[in-house]
C-alpha cells in the first residue's frame, strides 16, 4: 500500500478539482473556498458535471447532500445521477442538484421551531468541505436551513461563527497594522472510544439500546495498575486501528496517533489539526467510520462518554488555534510574550470571553452521557477555569498583582546518561484536569464528550471570541497611544476576569469551595447547566455576532433538554426491564438452589445445614427485594412527569437519576453474590477483557 496514492482517494480534493475544472471555473470556486468570496453560481454547472464524471469513475451511481442535523449525527437522502434520455438512461447532475436540495424538515429535532405541517427544508451546498465517494455514492458537504430561513443543522451556524472571528480578528489585527485575507480557526479534535467484542455486546440490551451499562459491578482488576496506557496493542485491536487508519487516509482525514487509554478496552485516535468546518466534517465521518470498520473485525465501538461505571470515560479533546492565510499563529506567544502585545491582548480578550461565558461554555457539552463523565477519571470538573501554565501565569500574576516576574526560557534536559539525547523541557507543564487549559500555542477544550458534534463548542468559541475582539476594537481605536492604551486594556481585562484562571489540581478537595468563593458555576447536570443559554446575554452574545436569531438559540436549549429528557427516560425503562424480566427472576432463581441445599443438608443430618447458605441466601432474598421495590419506585416517579422541558428536566436529574442509581445499588451487590451460572449478563471482566 502506498499510503501517499492512498491519501485522499476517495475526496474530490484541490488536486482533483484542479485537473478536471475549466482554469477560470477553478480559480472562481478557489477564491470562495480559500477567501471567502461569495459563490459565483454561474461556476455551479461545470463544477457539477467535473463532480459527477470523477464520481462516475470512482463507482458512484448515487449522490447525496450530506448534512449535519440536531442530532449529534449526520442525515443523507441519495438520490441516483440517472436521467432518461429516450428508452435509455444519462449519468447527470446539474448545478441545481448541486447547489440545493429538499429534505423534509419537520422530522428532525426543531426545538418547537417547525411544526410537522411545515415540512419543507432546503440544503445547500458547503462548497469549502470537499465532496467524497463512500460506498458508491457521491458525499456533498451541505447546509441545512427551514423553508423560514432559520438554521436547523450545526453547519450553517459554525460557518457564521468563522465569518464573525474572521471579520472581528482582522478588525482588531488592523490596529497593531497587520493584514491579512482570512483569519482561520484550526482545530484538532482528539477522540477517545472503547472496543469490545460484538459476542458480548449482543448480550447486554443495556449497550445495544442506550450504549452504555446500566448495571455491573466493577472487576476485581480495572485500571489501578496503570498498565494499560500506551501498552501493546492486542492483535485484533493492532488490525482494527490499521484498517481504520486507511480508511481514514482514503478520505483525506489527518489520522495520526493511535494509542490504548487509561482504561481497559480503550483507545484512542487523534488527527492532524485542520480548518475547522472540515475537522467537524472529518470527525463526523471518523465516528461512523470507526463503528463500521469495527464490525468488520467482530468487535463494537463503543463512543458514550462512559460506557462502563468506575473506569476512565471518554472524552474529545478539542484544540483550538487562531490564525492568518499569512502563516501567523495568533496563540504563539514567542520567545517574550510578555513584549508581545498582540499576543497578550488576543489572551486577555479570550480569558475575559471564558468568564464571561462560562455558563454557555458548559451548557454546549451538556448531555446525559457526559455528565457521568466530568469531573472523574482524566475528565475535567464542571467548573469552567483557565489553565495558563508556568510562564503565563507569572506574567499574569505581575500585572494583575504587581509581582515581579522573573522571564523563564526552555531550557536542554537530560537524564544524566551520555548516550541519551538531550530534550527540551518547555517553560510550562501540562493540566490534564484543566477544562480549558493553554498547551504552548493553543488552547485544548477538554470538556466534550466522546459522541458529541465538535461543532458546537467551536460555535460557541468562535463566537465568545469575536465578541470581546469587537470589544476591544471599540476600546482602542483612536487611541492616541496605542501601545499604552493596549496595555492598559489587557490590564483591565485581566483584573476583572482573574477569577476565571487556575493552575493547579482540578481535582483537588479545596478546589469547588475556592470556586465557589469566586463566583464560577459549578453546573453538574444538564439540567442545570442547558438553562444557562436562555439567558439574555447568551442570546445578546450570538445575535450580537449574527451566528443565530433568538429563536434559534431557543431551540437548540430545548432540544437538549429534550434530547435530556428522552435519554434518561430509555436508560431508566431500560433499567426497569432488565430488573424485572432478568436479574429478579434469576437471583430467586439462584436462592431457591440455595433452599433446597439447605434442605438436602438438613434431611441428612441438621449438623450439615451451614451457616454461611443461611446468610447468602437472606442477603440475596434481602437486596432482590430491595431492587424490587427501587424498580416500582422509579416507574412510579417516571409515571409523574411534570409538564415542560425545564422541569421534567430537573425532575430527570434529580429524582430519576438517584431513583436509577439505587435500583444499581441493589443490582450490583448481588452480582458480587450469585452464581455466574445464573447471572443473566456477562459481566465487566467478560466484557472489558474478551478482545485477545
Amino acid at each position: 500500500m502506498n499510503v501517499t496514492e492512498l491519501f485522499g482517494s476517495n475526496v474530490f480534493n484541490d488536486e482533483v478539482m484542479k485537473n478536471s475544472l475549466p482554469k477560470e471555473v477553478y480559480k472562481s470556486l478557489k477564491k470562495t473556498i480559500d477567501e471567502g468570496e461569495p459563490l459565483d453560481t454561474n461556476i455551479a454547472s461545470a463544477v457539477a458535471n467535473a463532480m459527477k464524471d470523477w464520481a462516475v469513475s470512482k463507482g458512484a451511481t448515487h449522490y447525496t447532500h450530506w448534512f449535519q442535523p440536531l442530532t449529534n449525527l449526520t442525515a443523507e437522502k441519495h438520490d441516483s445521477f440517472i436521467e432518461p434520455s429516450g428508452d435509455k438512461v444519462i449519468m447527470q447532475l446539474t448545478g441545481k442538484g448541486l447547489i440545493v436540495g429538499e429534505p423534509d424538515a419537520s422530522s428532525f429535532p426543531s426545538g418547537g421551531a417547525r411544526a410537522t405541517s411545515a415540512a419543507r427544508g432546503y440544503t445547500a451546498w458547503d462548497p469549502t468541505s470537499p465532496a467524497f465517494v463512500k460506498e458508491g455514492t457521491l458525499y456533498i458537504p451541505t447546509v441545512f436551513v427551514a423553508y423560514t430561513g432559520e438554521t436547523l443543522d450545526k453547519k450553517a451556524p459554525l460557518l457564521k461563527s468563522m465569518t464573525a472571528l474572521d471579520t472581528q480578528t482582522k478588525r482588531l489585527l488592523r490596529l497593531f497594522g497587520i493584514e491579512c485575507r482570512k483569519v482561520s480557526t484550526t482545530v484538532g479534535p482528539e477522540q477517545e472510544y472503547f472496543l469490545i467484542d460484538e459476542s458480548v455486546y449482543a448480550e447486554r440490551r443495556d449497550l445495544q439500546l442506550t450504549g452504555r451499562t446500566l448495571f455491573g459491578a466493577l472487576p476485581s482488576r480495572g485500571q489501578e495498575l496503570e498498565d494499560h496506557y500506551f501498552g501493546s496493542l492486542k492483535t485484533r485491536i493492532a488490525e482494527y486501528m490499521k484498517d481504520l487508519d486507511e480508511t481514514l487516509w482514503s478520505y483525506g482525514i489527518f489520522a495520526k496517533t493511535k494509542h490504548n487509554e487509561v482504561a481497559p478496552a480503550q483507545h484512542e485516535l487523534a488527527p492532524i489539526f485542520t480548518t475547522t468546518n472540515v475537522a467537524v466534517d472529518d470527525n463526523q465521518l471518523t465516528m461512523e467510520l470507526m463503528k463500521k470498520v469495527a464490525k468488520k473485525h467482530g468487535l463494537v465501538c463503543l463512543l458514550h462518554e462512559k460506557p462502563f461505571e468506575g473506569v476512565n470515560g471518554s472524552g474529545k479533546h478539542n484544540n483550538w488555534s487562531l490564525s492568518t492565510d499569512t502563516g501567523i499563529n495568533l496563540l504563539d506567544p514567542g520567545d517574550t510574550p510578555e513584549k508581545n502585545t498582540c499576543f497578550m491582548l488576543i489572551l486577555a480578550c479570550i480569558v475575559s470571553a471564558v468568564d464571561k461565558y462560562q455558563g454557555v461554555l458548559r451548557a454546549c457539552v451538556a448531555s446525559a452521557g457526559n455528565d457521568h463523565r466530568l469531573g472523574a477519571n482524566e475528565a475535567p470538573p464542571a467548573i469552567i477555569s483557565v489553565y495558563l501554565g508556568d510562564q503565563l501565569g507569572a506574567i499574569v500574576d505581575s500585572i494583575v498583582l504587581g509581582r515581579e516576574y522573573v522571564p523563564k526560557a526552555a531550557v536542554p534536559g537530560s537524564i544524566g546518561v551520555p548516550e541519551s539525547p538531550i530534550f527540551p523541557i518547555d517553560t510550562t507543564d501540562r493540566n490534564r484536569t484543566s477544562p480549558f487549559a493553554f498547551t504552548g500555542n493553543k488552547f485544548e477544550f477538554r470538556m466534550l464528550g466522546s459522541q458529541a458534534s465538535v461543532a458546537d463548542p467551536n460555535i460557541v468559541l468562535n463566537t465568545m471570541a469575536a465578541k470581546a475582539f469587537s470589544e476591544a476594537v471599540k476600546e482602542l481605536e483612536g487611541a492616541k497611544d496605542f501601545e499604552k492604551a493596549c496595555k492598559r486594556y489587557t490590564e483591565k481585562l485581566l483584573k476583572e476576569h482573574y477569577r476565571i484562571i487556575f493552575n493547579y489540581n482540578g481535582y483537588g478537595p479545596d478546589w469547588e469551595p475556592e470556586a465557589e468563593k469566586r463566583g464560577l458555576l459549578n453546573n453538574k447536570t444538564t439540567a442545570d447547566a442547558v438553562p444557562e443559554l436562555f439567558k439574555q446575554d447568551c442570546i445578546d452574545l450570538f445575535v450580537g455576532q449574527g451566528v443565530y436569531t433568538e429563536k434559534e438559540i431557543n431551540a437548540r436549549a430545548n432540544i437538549s433538554l429534550e434530547n435530556y429528557i428522552k435519554t434518561i427516560n430509555i436508560e431508566a425503562l431500560t433499567m426497569a426491564e432488565m430488573a424485572k424480566q432478568d436479574i429478579y427472576p434469576a437471583v430467586n432463581g439462584y436462592v431457591a438452589e440455595l433452599c433446597s441445599v439447605i434442605a438436602a443438608k438438613r434431611a441428612v443430618s441438621e449438623k450439615l445445614a451451614c451457616a454461611a447458605d443461611f446468610e447468602l441466601a437472606e442477603r440475596l432474598s434481602s437486596l432482590n427485594e430491595a431492587m424490587y421495590v427501587a424498580v416500582k419506585k422509579l416507574e412510579k416517579d417516571l409515571s409523574e412527569m411534570p409538564e415542560g422541558n425545564g422541569p421534567a428536566s430537573q425532575k430527570m436529574a434529580h429524582v430519576i437519576v438517584p431513583d436509577m442509581e439505587e435500583v444499581r445499588r441493589c443490582a450490583d451487590a448481588m452480582e458480587k453474590l450469585c452464581s455466574s451460572d445464573y447471572w443473566p449478563y456477562p459481566d465487566y471482566t467478560d466484557i472489558l477483557y474478551s478482545v485477545k
